[in-house]
């Protein structure tokens, strides 16, 4: 596994728009870059970024801003601008083999899962899940965004779950405000357990299995000595249509050699037969320890996951920890 360089002070994050664009939020970007700034950042924005739309532009263009982003040697890391619907449009253009042998932190969250998940699995270059560049614009900093920074600067690889969490889809408030204690729980008494990190947001991978960009055998046979630890963000995926997606991975043979499975808060729940997430997890994974509305996806807080990183998992009394071993 390939573990890029992590941000220093004076580094340039490279900013590209694989998805949609973040013109329908001008404002909240500036401060999200503003900040970024304040931390001693330089930012390079590619073209369409900026573009207020949920294509930032047509899927060459989009594919080939990422690829410049890569072959710009003045460039160290390289973040999404937004999630969106549509980035799988991009892919037969962006250039991986130009990302291996650049390689560089790529981050992102939700849709960005398609460029994330192929750049680990076929590629083996480790990658970020849990921000995108316009997510830094909340003050004060929220607590979450403190430890994605001491992640994605090297300085902290450990993680724990948060004691409170925001009800609220934060791309639906004004601003952080957390009223609801956590209500994570885990299948087993006590886990404590490792393996590589994967997974993502899942509505993006299910459209990945069986394609070219799926890179998930070749990945679970090179690293099946370590065992495999995944984890899946869910913005909108029915309890059943989340059963079919999870019964479908495991009949395609993802969850070989997996201890454990971490789902997050679903951000938009709904059900057409009355079945459960709850039930559509146990069913679906029986005999996997699984940990259900974690701090993971597109509610905050938010813990960052290292795709392709050894991860120590610890669950004790409804409370969880991760940290990351870069091994």
């Amino acid at each position: 596994m390939v573990y890029p360089e992590f941000l220093q002070n004076g580094s340039t994050i490279g900013i590209a728009a694989p998805s949609a664009g973040v013109g329908d939020d001008i404002e909240g970007f500036e401060k999200s870059i503003g900040f970024l700034e304040s931390e001693g950042f330089q930012i390079k924005e590619s073209p369409s970024v900026r573009v207020n739309d949920q294509r930032s532009a047509d899927a060459k263009t989009r594919g080939e801003e990422l690829n410049s982003l890569f072959s710009d040697l003045k460039v160290d890391f390289v973040m999404c601008a937004a999630g969106g619907d549509f980035l799988d449009e991009c892919l037969p253009y962006v250039n991986f083999d130009l990302m291996r042998v650049n390689p560089k932190w790529l981050m992102g969250a939700s849709d960005p899962t398609g460029l994330l998940y192929p750049y680990t699995t076929k590629y083996d270059v480790a990658t970020l899940y849990g921000m995108n560049a316009g997510a830094y614009g909340n003050f004060p900093v929220p607590d979450f965004v403190k430890t994605n920074l001491s992640v994605i600067k090297g300085e902290n690889l450990t993680e724990s779950g948060f004691p409170k969490y925001m009800s609220t889809m934060p791309f639906m408030a004004d601003k952080i405000e957390y009223d609801s204690d956590s209500d994570m729980t885990c299948s087993v008494q006590k886990l404590s357990t490792s393996g590589r990190c994967i997974g993502g947001c899942i509505d993006v991978l299910k459209d990945l299995i069986g394609t070219k960009f799926d890179g998930t055998h070749d990945f679970l046979k090179r690293y099946r000595d370590d065992g495999f630890i995944w984890y899946f963000d869910n913005f909108s995926l029915s309890s059943e249509a989340l059963y079919r997606t999870l019964l479908q991975f495991r009949y395609a043979g993802w969850f070989e050699g997996a201890n454990a499975v971490i789902f997050g808060r679903s951000a938009f729940e709904s059900s057409e037969s009355g079945m459960t997430y709850h039930d559509a997890l146990s069913i679906a994974l029986s005999g996997i320890p699984v940990i259900e509305r974690a701090d993971i996806g597109h509610s905050v807080p938010r813990l960052t996951m290292i795709n392709g990183a050894m991860m120590n998992l610890v669950c004790k009394n409804d409370r969880m920890s991760v940290s990351f071993s870069l091994i």
